[in-house]
């Protein structure tokens, strides 16, 4: 079933929301992220998507206490990332409670470390692919690296990533729309499922992502705004179908 994943980005110990990943352009809007996480889940989330803001920018965790704290508060799985980039760190994420890790700056830089995860728990890793036109941003996308994001794919792909993360940057907190069509390529270019993620704005953009043929959808600031009901969203996944050619496209 295509998912609707909340968004819970941690900085400084609090709930907050980056406008295109500006870390000068935050807005808080909560002091207890575990309480977040309790209401998110009650709502009927079927899963979380946990970011340590403070952690992609320190290159290791800074929050892990906090996010220990909500994978003990609430029933649904968690797949958390910002700043896992050795094993260690994975492992102790999973050991925490953590289902997936998500692995956006080490899957630029130490390609070795994917590999070695995905032989240790393949389901239980996920490639974040953060792209502002169409470049791949790492560092909690403070720094551009020298790849696309349909190369980046490609080569996460040939070591067996069995899930991706695709963000369009410029449209992550904005409300105004997904990038459906740099969505599409990319779900064609790997036969691994792609959750995705920013822009959304309301729940006609959930139907659209589906139709890209995406697994699911990661919603943060139209969840906490208002503007998208995680009842309706839940209500639109339980109905929408993904294209079957959306994967047959040219990439």
């Amino acid at each position: 079933m295509f998912e609707i994943i909340p968004a819970i980005d941690i900085r400084g110990g609090r709930c907050v929301r980056l406008l295109q990943g500006d870390y000068d352009r935050e807005t808080v809007y909560d002091d207890d992220p575990v309480a977040v996480a309790r209401r998110w889940a009650a709502a009927g989330a079927p899963r979380l998507h946990v970011v340590d803001l403070d952690a992609a920018r320190a290159g290791a965790p800074v929050n892990a206490d906090l996010i220990a704290a909500i994978a003990r508060a609430v029933p649904v799985p968690l797949q958390v990332g910002g700043g896992i980039r050795t094993e260690a760190v994975a492992r102790a994420y999973w050991e925490g409670g953590v289902e997936r890790v998500v692995l956006g700056t080490a899957a630029v830089r130490d390609a070795g470390l994917v590999e070695r995860l995905v032989e240790l728990a393949p389901e239980r890793v996920v490639v974040a692919v953060d792209a502002h036109d169409g470049i791949v941003r790492v560092n909690g996308w403070t720094a551009a690296a020298n790849v696309s994001a349909l190369e980046l794919v490609a080569r996460m792909t040939a070591l067996g990533v069995r899930r991706f993360l695709y963000t369009d940057i410029a449209r992550d907190g904005s409300l105004t729309a997904p990038n459906v069509e740099a969505l599409r390529r990319l779900v064609a270019a790997t036969p691994a499922p792609v959750i995705a993620s920013g822009g959304v704005a309301r729940v006609a953009h959930v139907r659209q992502i589906a139709a890209c043929g995406a697994e699911g959808v990661i919603i943060g600031r139209a969840l906490y705004t208002g503007d998208v009901d995680l009842a309706e969203a839940l209500a639109a996944a339980a109905g929408a179908a993904p294209d079957p050619e959306a994967r047959r496209a040219d990439p």
